[in-house]
């Protein structure tokens, strides 16, 4: 949805106010429906077919600059912003591979090519200046609370934002519910349990023992958390468990 350009000195600006806190991914989707992609497009035609070659004018971007470089990001270049590629396929995952790029899978809403995408990825790898071997990250929705039935009860936000999403109708977060039942059919809350198969919703204990089966079985470098809770204290306490988690 940006030029190349602009993203470069977006992100240089962020990384020359926070050294070293800033990273950059990288995705093909628009990320929004194709009234607002045409709005912030404007004049640009480029395509998911341009994607890679966007991708290697930002590198070049945030490199140091070369003599007698013409175009150079302002703020930008020189600052070597890390930067991952996104997907939820395999296109993304192969791209990540041939440029020697770490790879994020999104997996908190779209699990179903997770395991063929790392593969592709690991298999795939072309060690670079900016790794040495594959490094891999995947989304994980997660809903801690003190309590497995407290936690269930906060998702169903999380789930009737799904509901929504599937039903094309508004996403903003809504409260949470005693019960779902009712509210979706048998065929959306197996629609809505496939978008969130990787969530790990639960007390600390529950959400541990989900986190390292995930670990097991995927062997990721980086979790990403995602949580779609309602009470902004429940958001912040839900983020505190997680890093009781780690800790422990």
């Amino acid at each position: 949805n940006h030029a190349p350009l602009i993203v470069a000195e977006q992100f240089g600006t962020l990384a020359t106010l926070y050294p070293n806190r800033i990273e950059l991914g990288l995705g093909r989707a628009p990320g929004t429906d194709q009234v607002t992609m045409r709005a912030l497009r404007r004049g640009r035609q480029e395509t998911e077919d341009q994607f890679p070659q966007d991708v290697l004018e930002i590198l070049h971007y945030f490199k140091d600059a070369e003599p007698n470089q013409r175009i150079i990001a302002t703020p930008g270049q020189g600052t070597h912003v890390p930067v991952w590629l996104l997907g939820s396929s395999l296109f993304s995952a192969q791209l990540a591979a041939r440029l020697g790029l770490p790879y994020s899978f999104a997996s908190h809403f779209a699990p179903r090519m997770l395991k063929q995408a790392i593969q592709l990825y690991r298999e795939n790898f072309e060690p670079s200046e900016y790794l040495s071997k594959p490094y891999v990250s995947m989304g994980v929705p997660t809903v801690v609370a003190e309590t497995d039935a407290e936690a269930e009860y906060l998702a169903t936000s999380a789930y009737q934002r799904v509901l929504g999403l599937m039903r094309g109708q508004s996403l903003k977060l809504k409260a949470p519910i005693a019960s779902m039942d009712g509210l979706w059919s048998p065929a959306e809350k197996m629609s809505v349990d496939s978008f969130y198969a990787m969530a790990q919703i639960g007390s600390n204990g529950t959400v541990k023992e989900g986190l390292k089966q995930l670990l097991l079985e995927y062997d990721v470098d980086e979790f990403i958390f995602t949580c779609d809770i309602y009470d902004t204290d429940k958001r912040l306490e839900n983020f505190e468990r997680l890093m009781q988690i780690k800790n422990n």
